[in-house]
């Protein structure tokens, strides 16, 4: 089953996930917060791994290695990083819940997190025991639906999330 936890932009859809992944043994996934800093990164959900996806426009990385999108910079080698880690997701897995955080313009660039939702979106619309949940800003809903061809699918608020069991 795929869920879709959508709303729109800096509506605290990631500190949702972030609230109810808290007491969770069974969620696994990326989860993309802002930092201390302001500049987001990617979460392992189990692990509580970090690691940088957004680099400060004044940084000294070449400009071949990141990936730019309106006023952000993001790292090509965290979405590497990112892919690898949940393309490496199958149905033998022990969560119920699989999270990925953000699927988004870049996505329907088939850039960011592709790879993996390409990948993992067709095995869990036909799996009943585990279930993807993707985070896709209300304005993007309907292109990304088109574009990974997700058929079934169940829109979640933040206040859904709760009833997850």
């Amino acid at each position: 089953m795929i869920y879709i936890l959508t709303g729109d932009i800096r509506t605290g859809k990631t500190t949702a996930l972030l609230n109810w992944i808290i007491d969770r043994k069974d969620v696994d996934g990326l989860i993309c917060p802002d930092g201390r800093d302001k500049k987001r990164y990617f979460l392992k959900v189990n692990s509580k791994e970090e690691f940088q996806l957004e680099v400060a426009t004044d940084n000294n990385i070449r400009p071949e290695n990141i990936i730019k999108i309106g006023p952000f910079q993001f790292l090509k080698s965290a979405f590497k990083k990112a892919n690898d880690f949940l393309s490496s997701f199958t149905s033998e897995n022990d969560n119920q819940y699989l999270i990925i955080d953000e699927l988004g313009k870049l996505e329907l660039k088939n850039e960011g997190l592709h790879i993996s939702a390409e990948t993992l979106i067709p095995q869990f619309l036909i799996d009943e025991k585990q279930h993807l949940i993707l985070v896709v800003r209300d304005y993007l809903l309907d292109d990304i639906i088109k574009h990974y061809n997700i058929a079934e699918y169940q829109l979640l608020s933040k206040a859904d999330l709760n009833n997850l069991s």
